[in-house]
Formats: structure tokens, sequence, C-alpha cells
């Protein structure tokens, strides 16, 4: 686990998790969407996103949060080792959105991009849920399991699952690395 790409829809608990995930191992965290979102809010131009993206691919250990732009996401999930993909039921997706919006009135949630609207944000997250199933389906799982032989693939599907990922993996991944070492 050095090139860590975890996606999934809005409002999953991505940004939670890939910071946890950080802690635990060491590995440096980009965060795409302050990436793509200068500090006014404003979108960065496709070509410095890229160029950006690019050169953390070309690094040794990532873990990029997010979705970014289609392209990268392809980009990303081809470099990767590992994909953790975060599917949570839609009523939980769009609970978490709302929950997210809510606090996001006296907190700046999670992986959030500074200077970027909460409210303009989760209008967003709002409409990207509703397109969600064109794109997060049952072809994309297939596209997943079949580059699950050659790369780590979490699917995660529960709140429960979600919140012991970290623990339940590291301390896995470090059992085996500490096995191999002997």
């Amino acid at each position: 686990m050095k090139k860590v790409a975890v996606f999934g829809k809005p409002g999953s608990g991505k940004s939670t998790l890939s910071k946890k995930l950080a802690s635990e191992t060491g590995i440096a965290l980009y965060q795409l969407d302050s990436m793509l979102y200068q500090k006014n809010g404003e979108q960065v131009s496709h070509e410095s996103f890229e160029a950006r993206h690019d050169e953390i691919l070309a690094s040794e250990s990532w873990i990029l949060d997010g979705m970014g732009l289609l392209g990268s996401f392809n980009k990303r999930l081809e470099a990767a080792d590992t994909l953790v993909y975060v599917e949570l039921p839609y009523s939980t997706s769009y609970w978490l959105v709302t929950k997210r919006l809510l606090k996001g009135l006296f907190i700046k949630p999670e992986g959030w991009p500074d200077g970027s609207s909460v409210l303009k944000g989760s209008v967003q997250s709002y409409k990207f849920l509703k397109l969600s199933p064109k794109f997060w389906n049952d072809k994309f799982l297939k596209r997943l399991e079949a580059m699950s032989e050659n790369k780590n693939v979490y699917v995660i599907r529960s709140v429960k699952e979600l919140n012991e990922f970290v623990r339940v993996n590291v301390e896995l991944e470090k059992r085996t690395l500490g096995k191999k070492s002997i």
C-alpha cells in the first residue's frame, strides 16, 4: 500500500478516511478538490491540475482522495497499487452531504477547498449524486473487479466498514510486512 486512490460518491466519508489512512501510514495525502480549486473557490486550469496530478503519480507514494477530472481519474486507477471505492447506499450519501452542509455552516468540512462555499459545493454534491448512477454502476464495479488481479481493491459498502477500514487494513498490512522482513 504505497499508491492509494480513494474515490466514490460525494459525502461518502472519503476525506475523513483518507486523512486517517495518511496519519496511520505516514503516506502523503493529496485532496483533489483542494488541487482543483483556488483559494477563491474558482477552478484552476485543466493543464495546471493535470501537471500537478502527474507529478504526484510519478512520486514514490501517495494517497489521492476524490475524483478530480475524469482523465486524471483513469490515470490514477492505473497508477495506484490500492483502490478504495466508497460505495455507500445513496440514502446514506444524501444524508452525509446534508450533515456536512449543516456542520459546514460552523466548521469547514474535512478536505474542503479553502475559499469554497459549502452551500454551493453541497448543491453541486446533490446534483452529482443524482447523476452518479450513470458512472458508479455495475459496469464500473466489473472494471474494478478486473483490476483486482494486480491491485488491492476494496469496496466499502457501509458506514461500519468505513469506520473500521483503516484499523483493519493498516494493521493487516503491518503484520504482513513484518512477516516478510523476518
